[in-house]
């Protein structure tokens, strides 16, 4: 898909200030495009504040050793978000997915736009740039900053090697192309680690984060004949293990290592009245479509909802629908 960037390098040209933000409970790609961008824009000569509705997640604070991610209400206040001349929301178009930082978006009165891989979308009265082939934001970040001539320095590299590797699975999943790996390719050029992301990425868990991961396997369930397997984590889990809600990062896909298997879906009680649940498909199967029956979305291949109810509803629901589109 070939993108127009000429409005959004217009906007980057006329304005100073910038704010970037993305969705709440972030991953790699939207903490890794955030800080990417940002250094993109100070290689401009740009200002840059980078402001979320929630931190960044423990698992993958390393991406931002410098603590350039500012949190709204905590470590800033939206009073001192005035002097910004431009806004740029990175990795969502949804508000139901900017928390907080929803209302800094609906009420800012300067330049907004949006860098975004996913279909599903609301107008956030911004310039778009959206490429739904593409398998992670952080390439378009990467194509952004090739538009500009910029430089990309290990510090951009690293960010967006691990945006990139952990939106495609580790470069399993169907999303992956040959522009993926020319992009990786670049980014390793560049100064990332491969070894060094996975290893901060994958191999330092705490005890919690196993002792929950073995609860979330033992509650497995093989619906319609193994196509469907499902799992939840409650909140005496998270209690029980010591675990936080960031733990349960990346476990959906063990359920898909099940021969046989199709769907995947995990259920996480948030509170008696929310529960954030996350399908994925290593088929044909569209999990979009049964996440925006409920309010949410994603990919084809990857979806979530944050469904208004207790899990025992959600369980009910979600499950029931997932079984009546498999037939």
């Amino acid at each position: 898909m070939t993108i127009d960037w000429q409005p959004l390098k217009q906007m980057i040209k006329c304005c100073d200030r910038f704010l970037l933000t993305s969705h709440c409970r972030a991953d790699c790609d939207a903490v890794g495009s955030e800080l990417a961008l940002a250094l993109i824009l100070k290689s401009l000569g740009k200002q840059v504040q980078i402001v979320n509705g929630d931190p960044v997640p423990e698992h993958i604070c390393f991406l931002d050793s410098e603590h350039r991610v500012q949190v709204l209400g905590d470590t800033i206040q939206s009073t001192q978000l005035s002097k910004v001349d431009a806004l740029i929301v990175v990795d969502t178009s949804a508000w139901g997915q900017l928390g907080p930082m929803a209302d800094v978006v609906r009420n800012f009165p300067g330049e907004r736009a949006v860098i975004d891989h996913h279909l599903s979308s609301d107008d956030l009265g911004a310039t778009v740039i959206r490429d739904e082939t593409a398998e992670a934001t952080g390439r378009l970040i990467l194509e952004l900053a090739e538009e500009f001539s910029v430089k990309v320095t290990p510090e951009m590299a690293t960010p967006l090697f691990a945006a990139i590797a952990t939106d495609t699975g580790w470069f399993r999943f169907s999303s992956v192309s040959e522009k993926t790996f020319l992009a990786l390719a670049k980014l390793v050029a560049a100064g990332a680690r491969p070894p060094e992301v996975f290893s901060s990425l994958y191999e330092q868990h705490s005890l919690p984060r196993l002792y929950l991961r073995s609860r979330i396997l033992g509650s497995v369930v093989a619906d319609v004949g193994g196509r469907l397997m499902s799992t939840h984590v409650t909140k005496q889990d998270f209690t029980e293990t010591g675990a936080n809600k960031t733990d349960t990062e990346d476990v959906i896909n063990v359920l898909l290592t099940v021969a046989g298997s199709e769907l995947a879906v995990l259920f996480v009680e948030l509170d008696e009245e929310t529960t954030k649940v996350s399908l994925r498909s290593r088929s044909d199967f569209d999990v979009r479509a049964i996440a925006a029956q409920f309010g949410g979305g994603g990919h084809r291949a990857a979806a979530g909802v944050s469904f208004p109810g207790n899990i025992d509803e959600a369980r009910t629901a979600v499950l029931d629908a997932l079984r009546a589109a498999l037939g």
